[in-house]
């Protein structure tokens, strides 16, 4: 089905007529266009409703076919801190949200900078990180959520023993709350998923949740239902250290998931000063605290006004240490500021604060997530457990029937090369010799079918790899240089002459749009700086540009220049593969390994030097 009827219903009459918006959207933006008295309070708070207008604009032209419409509410944090300000009691939050859910019914939903964060969550929601185990007689379970045991698997040991002192039947269940599905407008799934894990703990007796996560303290309050929760921090108990005896002075930072929840804040408040520890709020706090920068998705879809909250919230904590109860806060707001977590205060504060407390990073985090895992199930003597085996949707078949098909596939490859006598083609020279014995024609067909890769889609990388093998480590990257800067530069000319329609459908994405604008500032440099630092898919990459405004030899030059040194790193690999396959390990393929080594580093390095400098990306 086209994109233009995706959204459209045909009536008895066979007219074609505008799908209708949901009910409860309807109901939303016509109490918004109405209530709202448009007095510009919350855009003061806000980078995205100064950007976007007031929630009352923004309900008054919503068109959900639109481009706007599609993108907009995608750009929100969901933190409520409109809803705190507004002196009418609207909810903007909830209308944004319920935005984000049309946009997903509608199917424009989708957006590729999202992949990670829902892997992340279906990684965190399958049967190898969950593991659910209650004792005899428990009605109460601690649910850490997904990046407090990654980060800080100890933390989370000795936060589940502190718990157990006062309640020996408490209970443990290592799983995610669906946040990330929720507030990205998958309400199907996230309903399915979280419905049965509710259904599953009422079904063993349990009767109240113990969060660490602020975010599924959220979830669980609002869809509970029968279960009573409550954060650990409200539970801890307090230290007596005299106040300011401790090592230092900090600042809090409430996160904006338990905005409207001050019985935890209050605790976390005594917590502090029960570890001797002096503490002042930020002058955004408690129920105005500002987002750090991290929520619903909007700094992987645009972290330029992500950046706008991390910057005004390390504004207000200056040069000081900020305390956070969030894993998620505490690690979004270590990249400008010192920023620790509470629990690593509470239980080692001058290591702490003196920025010693270890804590993990990807893929590490993984890694600790099935050893706490394994631990629990080890030591925790239950009367019920369960890993989780539920999945919102269907699982796709065929996935074991198509990896067989390649293997089939490739053995039957490697079987008729041995029985035709092609072995005598993996040695290097005999190899070139045949190709030698085509002449120009051999090279001419090999650019060629590179120069029509990109435009078709297809991907580089093999073609690469066999002009190294073919061509040797010199002329491989004489011919394959020439080729992908020829294909790049034919995409280019197709998007801006040819197919310009059939590529805007194509790049809905708002990055591509931050590309338009970052040629249109930088120029040339942003073509370097996306050959070099892979953001964004090389094939649609070189379409994106005839979109832009930058001129053609600026734009075939620098890719020419920039594309060089990954095509010299895997040419120069390539072409001693075959050696290796042989059992032999050249200077050649030592060679190419460090240089792909070497390319592959340039993101990471180009990170440290913008930190050190304190700028940031041209995008």
């Amino acid at each position: 089905m086209s994109d233009s009827l995706k959204n459209r219903s045909v009536n008895e009459a066979g007219t074609i007529t505008p799908r209708p918006v949901r009910p409860a959207l309807r109901e939303l933006l016509a109490g918004m266009a109405e209530g709202c008295t448009d007095c510009g309070l919350c855009l003061e708070e806000c980078g995205f409703l100064e950007k976007c207008g007031t929630p009352g604009e923004i309900a008054r032209r919503y068109d959900p076919a639109s481009k706007e419409s599609r993108v907009l509410p995608f750009e929100c944090s969901l933190c409520s801190l409109c809803d705190a300000v507004c002196p009418v009691g609207m909810s903007p939050r909830t209308l944004f949200l319920e935005m984000r859910r049309e946009s997903v019914d509608r199917g424009n939903g989708s957006f590729p900078e999202h992949d990670d964060l829902l892997a992340y969550e279906s990684q965190g929601m399958s049967r190898w990180f969950t593991w659910y185990g209650l004792p005899e007689g428990c009605r109460t379970v601690f649910f850490p959520g997904c990046a407090l045991p990654g980060t800080r698997p100890e933390r989370t040991r000795e936060l589940f023993e502190t718990l157990r002192e006062g309640d020996p039947s408490l209970g443990i269940v290592l799983d995610c709350c669906g946040r990330i599905s929720h507030d990205l407008g998958r309400e199907v799934a996230f309903a399915a998923m979280f419905l049965e894990m509710r259904g599953w703990l009422l079904a063993h007796g349990v009767r109240e949740v113990l969060v660490a996560c602020p975010n599924c303290h959220d979830m669980f309050r609002k869809y509970g239902g029968d279960l009573a929760v409550r954060t650990v921090y409200e539970v801890l108990p307090v230290g007596d250290k005299p106040a300011g005896s401790g090592c230092g002075d900090v600042i809090i930072h409430d996160p904006c998931g338990i905005r409207f929840h001050e019985a935890a804040q209050d605790a976390v408040r005594r917590l502090i000063a029960g570890a001797g520890v002096r503490s002042a709020d930020m002058e955004h706090a408690r129920e105005r605290t500002m987002c750090c920068g991290n929520g619903a998705g909007v700094d992987c879809l645009s972290p330029d006004l992500s950046g706008r909250w991390s910057g005004r919230v390390a504004a207000e904590i200056g040069k000081r240490t900020v305390v956070t109860y969030c894993a998620g806060c505490a690690n979004r707001l270590g990249d400008r500021s010192p920023a620790v977590h509470l629990l690593d205060v509470l239980r080692e504060p001058e290591p702490a604060l003196a920025g010693k407390s270890r804590v993990a990073k990807a893929p590490f985090t993984y890694w600790n997530r099935l050893r706490l895992k394994s631990r629990f199930r080890k030591e925790l003597p239950v009367a019920a457990s369960r890993e989780r085996t539920f999945r919102a949707a269907p699982e796709k078949k065929g996935g074991w029937a198509l990896r067989l098909l390649i293997l089939a596939a490739l053995v039957g490859a490697i079987a008729a090369v041995r029985l035709t006598g092609a072995t005598r083609y993996l040695d290097q020279d005999a190899l070139r010799g045949l190709i030698a014995g085509y002449g120009m024609l051999a090279p001419v067909l090999y650019m060629l079918i590179y120069t029509l890769a990109p435009t078709l889609l297809l991907p580089g990388l093999p073609l690469t790899i066999a002009g190294g093998i073919l061509f040797g480590p010199f002329w491989g990257v004489v011919y394959t240089i020439t080729g992908a800067t020829a294909g790049a530069c034919f995409a280019f000319l197709v998007a801006r002459y040819l197919a310009r329609d059939w590529v805007e459908k194509k790049l809905k994405s708002p990055r591509w749009r931050r590309l338009d604008e970052g040629v249109e500032r930088h120029g040339w440099k942003v073509v370097a700086f996306t050959r070099l630092i892979p953001l964004f898919p090389f094939n649609l990459l070189n379409y994106a540009f005839g979109l832009t405004k930058i001129r053609f030899w600026p734009y075939a030059v620098t890719t020419f220049l920039c594309m060089l040194p990954a095509c010299i790193a895997y040419i120069v690999f390539s072409s001693s593969l075959l050696d290796l396959i042989r059992g032999k390990v050249s200077a050649g393929l030592l060679i190419g390994i460090g240089l792909i080594v070497l390319v592959s580093l340039i993101p990471l390095f180009w990170r440290r030097w913008r930190a050190g400098r304190g700028g940031e990306d041209p995008l």
